[in-house]
């Protein structure tokens, strides 16, 4: 059973070894679960309050398992486009689909998207064409055309994969390992998801080290007195894959939340820009963008 102290607040309990990849699960009860786009949860998410005279404010990592992915593959065009600014979904739709940016539209982005997300989750041209509805031979199009335009990722994915293959085992940009003893299974679905594994565990495992190494440098800075003080008071409630949520009094919101931004992007250090986004507000889900 979750536990309501005596200030109507739920306490969830973090598992930091209840994930292969080294992200942080929740349970009893899971907040890290909540739909944000269904109707009913959104009304849960607004269920979680600031107290009187404090707001909740969201710094959230953008992209970052893409990033990573760009960082590791050290691949020129995947690399330009985070140092430029660009839209990765929109200059992924443009390469995928041959067309200039005013000709893509929202469908296009969102096979953009998916195919962007699906390279990094080693995702198969099958699985792409189940999540997108369309044929299998049209999802392996969308993915030998990234592949095409992103040799460096090409290349990475599959030399990652031979080395996993010969060590049984890869590792995160800070050097913690995931065994994968299964790479030579005979049993076709147990060698694929090994092989899946092998590429996502890399990227989602290094985005896992760049947070909590965050969170470590935060909490140490605020317990030790190194923090502004638009820290005082401030408290960090719930870490959701690459959200840190915390309760600041209103006063200081703007200023937290600007040191916490350059905490959280200059944790480790990447090839390209590491990014974080702000949102503030009186409940979990209205919340609105902070000005950079």
């Amino acid at each position: 059973l979750s536990r309501l102290d005596g200030g109507r607040r739920v306490h969830t309990r973090f598992n930091q070894a209840g994930t292969a990849t080294g992200r942080l699960s929740s349970l009893e009860p899971n907040l890290q679960n909540i739909p944000i786009r269904s109707p009913l949860g959104q009304k849960i998410r607004r269920a979680f309050v600031a107290p009187q005279g404090r707001l909740l404010l969201s710094a959230d990592y953008s992209q970052i398992d893409l990033r990573v992915l760009a960082h590791l593959s050290g691949d020129e065009d995947l690399c330009e486009g985070f140092r430029a600014g660009a839209d990765i979904h929109l200059r992924t739709a443009c390469e995928v689909f041959g067309v200039g940016p005013e000709a893509v539209d929202a469908e296009m982005r969102r096979r953009a998207k998916a195919v962007n997300f699906g390279i990094v989750y080693g995702q198969t041209a099958f699985g792409l064409s189940q999540e997108l509805g369309i044929h299998q031979g049209a999802a392996k199009q969308y993915i030998d055309a990234y592949f095409a335009r992103h040799p460096g990722v090409a290349r990475w994915t599959r030399e990652n994969l031979e080395e996993a293959r010969r060590l049984g085992w890869v590792k995160t940009i800070l050097g913690r390992v995931r065994r994968l003893p299964d790479l030579a299974a005979k049993n076709t679905a147990v060698r694929q998801f090994n092989e899946r594994a092998a590429g996502n565990a890399p990227i989602q495992g290094s985005a896992s080290d760049i947070i909590k190494v965050a969170m470590l440098n935060i909490h140490r800075k605020m317990r030790g007195g190194e923090a502004p003080d638009a820290a005082k008071g401030a408290k960090l409630l719930l870490q959701v894959h690459d959200e840190l949520l915390f309760e600041v009094p209103e006063a200081s919101v703007a200023a937290f939340g600007t040191w916490v931004k350059r905490e959280m992007e200059t944790a480790i250090e990447l090839r390209v820009p590491v990014v974080v986004d702000l949102k503030i507000g009186p409940n979990w889900q209205d919340m609105s963008k902070c000005a950079k």
